[in-house]
């Protein structure tokens, strides 16, 4: 089969690799029909994240079951399933708790041994606790398996931030970045009852999609700028909802510096670069809370699933560029230049 693999920075290819098997009975082998190019996956391309050369990338994916182990109970050959970006065995203590990213048996996709989302099939372990069964007749839906696959990661991680961030029906809340996960947060805090969302971002296609999502408000500055405008909007009191999808140390200063005293900020960017700052002191005397991290998208899927079936969320529009496996170096190329918001692979 051909999967995608990195071995520089900046240098992508697309490979023939070993054909995926059965290795334990709680295996499944799915057959990718959809993927996607993540912002996170930028900083190995930029040679910032650590990677080994031809190593696999890629970690949102869904797709068909061609073979399940005998172990495996939930799922069989031809049922279309979505993977959360981190596999999970669905049955230890933090499972059972809804933090399946902390499963001592799970992993991500593309780490060193595993298989990557951007090829033509992927090797799920604990297929039932990591695997969630879509309608069948959604693989004929070209436009709904893009909605879908925005479970596998961005969607999921938005609502996270949101929830992090305590957005409650009737609040004001802030999204700190325009990438994909930021907008999700913006429909996520639309969806949980938000009455004001304030988009942070200098890109119009970008705050375009965060209006077309529920925002009500642009800032279009960064720093001391976008902090001034946030508060004035807000009658000089902040958000009582901020979430910080970016993972730089300004981004987070920012997020603390417009939350609301006695607000929340709902922290998913992947941490990258220096340190964040953070000023405990100004934090304790205004009670703002900070909460996040990664995203247990396992447990939000199910959730989230019926509102993208039924289209009361829709966050297809965050996908603006199509390839297929072969263009996916080309792919990475458009993120990084920010000629594209988010890549989907189509195979």
């Amino acid at each position: 089969m051909r999967a995608t693999t990195i071995h520089a920075p900046y240098d992508m290819r697309v490979e023939e690799v070993p054909d995926p098997v059965v290795q334990q009975p709680t295996d499944a082998v799915v057959r990718v029909l959809r993927a996607c190019i993540c912002g996170s996956d930028l900083w190995a391309y930029r040679g910032v994240a650590a990677r080994q050369p031809g190593q696999r990338i890629g970690h949102e994916f869904l797709g068909i079951v061609e073979e399940a182990g005998s172990g495996v109970a939930g799922f069989a050959a031809g049922d279309l399933v979505v993977a959360p970006f981190v596999w999970s065995d669905g049955s230890c203590d933090f499972c059972a708790e809804g933090l399946t990213t902390s499963c001592p048996q799970g992993g991500f996709w593309g780490s060193v041994g595993s298989d990557g989302g951007q090829g033509d099939a992927v090797r799920v372990p604990f297929a039932d606790g990591t695997l969630v069964k879509l309608p069948a007749d959604a693989a004929s839906d070209d436009h709904l398996l893009t909605a879908l696959l925005a479970l596998s990661d961005v969607m999921g991680t938005g609502h996270h931030a949101a929830l992090g961030a305590g957005v409650v029906k009737g609040s004001t809340v802030a999204v700190v970045g325009d990438g994909a996960v930021g907008l999700c947060g913006v429909l996520a805090a639309k969806r949980l009852g938000a009455e004001r969302i304030i988009a942070m971002g200098r890109h119009q296609d970008r705050t375009d999609i965060a209006k077309l999502f529920g925002a009500t408000d642009v800032v279009a500055a960064r720093g001391d700028e976008a902090i001034a405008a946030v508060r004035e909007l807000t009658r000089g009191q902040g958000a009582h909802s901020v979430i910080e999808a970016v993972g730089t140390e300004q981004s987070m200063r920012t997020a603390l510096a417009i939350a609301r005293d006695g607000g929340a900020v709902g922290y998913v960017g992947v941490p990258h670069g220096s340190g964040t700052g953070l000023d405990l002191s100004d934090m304790f005397d205004r009670n703002v809370a900070l909460r996040g991290g990664v995203a247990p998208v396992r447990t939000y899927i199910p959730e989230l699933l019926p509102d993208v079936l039924d289209g009361t969320i829709d966050p297809s529009p965050v996908f603006d560029l199509a390839v297929g496996l072969d263009g996916v170096p080309d792919g990475y190329k458009a993120m990084d230049e920010r000629t594209a918001l988010k890549v989907i692979v189509k195979l």
